[in-house]
């Protein structure tokens, strides 16, 4: 334990993937122990496989579950001893290409359960460990996406979370100033995963044409987490804008 505890501890959701994956895999190649968080087993494995084995600690976990959250948090306390990160990046889009009557509830549901409701009781949790470890404090960083400042079409739940998670965050940063708790949001714009893969072919603009779109390294998303996550807890990044340099965001396209 006192060999872990000189060690600084994160916890990735959606650790089995893209993103996820991405920044566990910089996390640990540059010394943290990390908790592998996502609802199925095997991808996490893979993601710690290339890591050493008292750095990894893969926890079969769905965000939108609270036994599973407290879970989650209650193995890393048990493994690491203490808690300095949580990476909130659990997150789906949905179901793509539904125009917003025709999309079900149950659709609706599913994408506020694990984008919003997931980040919330993972937060919470990381919130009173941190609050109750000697030293007290650790940072949270939200993955907010450019969704939540400009939505694609037929987006409805995944746009209407991400904004949501920009409230969180900004409650949160505030909330936990008197525990330094440091809470910040990194919104992100086409980092190549699985669920940008058809971009590069074609996607579908506001103008209702299919248009292909420029993606940018996943690996370059991962050192900016990576930088965030290392400052002082007297120093915070609020909000950070990470997107391949010609996607059509800023400006009219």
């Amino acid at each position: 334990m006192d060999a872990l505890r000189t060690t600084k501890v994160a916890v990735v959701t959606g650790a089995g993937s893209g993103i996820g994956r991405a920044v566990a895999a910089e996390l640990l190649r540059t010394g943290w122990s990390v908790a592998l968080a996502g609802r199925r087993t095997g991808p996490l494995e893979e993601t710690a496989a290339t890591a050493p084995e008292d750095a990894c600690l893969v926890v079969r976990t769905d965000v939108s579950r609270p036994d599973d959250v407290t879970a989650l948090f209650t193995a890393v306390r048990d493994r690491f001893g203490r808690l300095d990160l949580l990476f909130n990046n659990a997150g789906t889009f949905g179901p793509g290409g539904v125009p917003f009557e025709e999309l079900p509830y149950d659709a609706w549901r599913h994408v506020v359960d694990t984008n919003l409701n997931g980040a919330f009781l993972c937060a919470q949790a990381a919130f009173r460990q941190m609050k109750e470890q000697d030293p007290r404090g650790g940072r949270i960083i939200n993955n907010g996406s450019v969704s939540a400042h400009t939505p694609r079409p037929h987006s409805a739940p995944y746009t209407a979370t991400k904004h949501a998670l920009t409230g969180l965050t900004k409650a949160l940063s505030l909330d936990g100033r008197p525990y330094g708790i440091a809470v910040g949001q990194i919104d992100i714009g086409n980092a190549a995963t699985g669920m940008t893969a058809g971009m590069r072919t074609g996607a579908l603009q506001a103008n209702g044409e299919i248009a292909p779109e420029p993606v940018m390294d996943v690996a370059d998303v991962a050192r900016t987490v990576r930088h965030m996550a290392e400052l002082p807890l007297e120093a915070n990044v609020q909000f950070a804008t990470v997107l391949a340099t010609g996607m059509p965001y800023v400006g009219r396209g």
